[in-house]
């Protein structure tokens, strides 16, 4: 069967991976959706996500107890008639955490590599991962698969030098990393001090980044003349990043899990802001409009 082929984006990645799927379908109708026993459910050997928040997972569970599952886990078939995770192992965690006894899924047909590959494609569509969950899944197709940065580029439908940027975090203090996988800086922040390859400087303004919450622009000016000082000084005034008060982190959170989708609430000190919800398709448009009651 010929592949239809989507401008741009995953949907080029995954149909590569896949050739004989149909990616302008990816996810089948509605009554094309299996039920599976979630006692044969099995976990995921290449799953791309290490840590998982309690909070959001407890959220997730409520809402699964009051609406059931709403996106369909994907899973493939085992020879034994098991079903192993290829995507979806924090809703069925909480399916699990809810006590449900079946749960929908996609299943689909994937060799160990394939089942790897649209792992990282998933959930890096659905915005699941940290940034350091993203580059060591690329280190991990790169070097089970065999791939070059290039086929790697076409496979997860993004640039190379996206790959690349990616992979050089790896090569960042085990404490800048940690730091980036808790979201406690961002990857623009971290891309700044990987300009500072002396270690112990590096962990000096590491920790005046984090304790001044500076801007990735004053990061990168602090990167720059901590070069050529041996103690880096901060200064006293540098300007503070906004934060999201807690009931509205809160809140972000409650409705990514509750959505699944990218959810951002961004406000400043008077109040005021925006609240961004994305989608994928006209589809996913309207599954999330269903849930929110329109």
């Amino acid at each position: 069967m010929a592949t239809k082929q989507k401008s741009g984006g995953l949907g080029r990645g995954l149909g590569s991976i896949l050739p004989d799927i149909d990616v302008e379908n990816v996810k089948p109708a509605t009554d094309t959706i299996s039920t599976v026993p979630l006692a044969k459910v099995t976990s995921n050997p290449f799953q791309p996500r290490k840590e998982f928040d309690e909070t959001a997972l407890e959220e997730l569970t409520q809402s699964i107890r009051q609406q059931g599952v709403i996106t369909p886990i994907t899973v493939r078939r085992m020879p034994d008639g098991s079903y192993q995770l290829i995507a979806g192992e924090r809703r069925t965690k909480a399916a699990q955490r809810a006590g449900l006894k079946e749960i929908p899924a996609y299943i689909r047909t994937a060799t160990d590599n394939q089942m790897m590959e649209m792992a990282l494609v998933e959930n890096i569509q659905r915005a699941d991962l940290n940034a350091m969950e993203v580059a060591l899944a690329y280190r991990s197709l790169i070097e089970e698969c065999r791939l070059t940065h290039e086929e790697l580029s076409e496979k997860v439908g993004k640039d190379r030098s996206t790959i690349t940027n990616y992979l050089r975090l790896l090569n960042l203090p085990s404490e800048t990393q940690l730091a980036l996988s808790r979201d406690v800086i961002s990857m623009a922040h971290a891309r700044a001090l990987a300009g500072m390859e002396d270690v112990e400087r590096h962990l000096e303004l590491l920790h005046a980044v984090i304790d001044r919450k500076l801007s990735v622009r004053e990061t990168e000016q602090l990167v720059k003349s901590g070069k050529g000082n041996r103690v880096v000084a901060v200064p006293k005034n540098a300007k503070r990043r906004g934060d999201l008060p807690e009931t509205h982190q809160k809140a972000q959170s409650s409705l990514k899990e509750r959505l699944q989708s990218t959810v951002e609430i961004k406000r400043s000190q008077r109040g005021k802001g925006t609240l961004t919800i994305a989608f994928n398709s006209d589809a996913d448009f309207e599954r999330i409009m269903k849930i929110l009651g329109n």
